[in-house]
């Protein structure tokens, strides 16, 4: 896989008109606001549902924690993906401790769901949350990415 970077020389170094045309590589506004759509939407909706859950507040607390553990454990694989990609060292320590912290986030989330004293509805709708969070989130993190490296590029 080349690096958005390589790429992304050969595109304006090319073409006579790169002042006016838009860097094929850089995230549209759309995309980039759909992305913190569905990460807002995802995270209040899931906050919100504890808040009202009937559920004790160690019980809240871990839930809480759960997706907090699971948004920086999606990004950090995110992350350490891009960053290989692109030629950048990463430990495989670190790119193995996120890949597990993503997949045990996702375990636990499902073993709480599982044993939980909740309605088969409300169980699904903590479970979509959670995916639409973790999701985002990684969109999230690569529109800051591919951004940020075509506003330094631009520079």
């Amino acid at each position: 896989m080349e690096p958005l970077q390589n790429k992304m020389e050969e595109i304006t170094s090319s073409s006579k008109y790169a002042d006016r045309v838009r860097n094929p590589y850089k995230p549209t506004a759309a995309f980039t606001g759909a992305s913190w759509f569905a990460l807002l939407a995802g995270v209040a909706g899931y906050c919100i549902g504890l808040w009202n859950a009937g559920m004790q507040l160690n019980e809240k607390g871990y839930y809480f924690t759960i997706l907090l553990f699971g948004l920086f454990a999606v990004i950090s694989v995110q992350k350490s993906v891009r960053d290989r990609a692109e030629g950048l060292i990463v430990t495989d320590l670190y790119y193995g401790l996120s890949w597990f912290a993503t997949i045990a986030a996702m375990i636990l989330l499902t073993i709480g769901l599982w044993n939980a004293d909740l309605a088969k509805s409300e169980k699904g709708f903590y479970a979509m949350a959670f995916c639409l969070s973790m999701f985002s989130a990684i969109a999230v993190q690569k529109n800051t990415r591919d951004s940020k490296l075509i506003a330094d590029k631009e520079l």
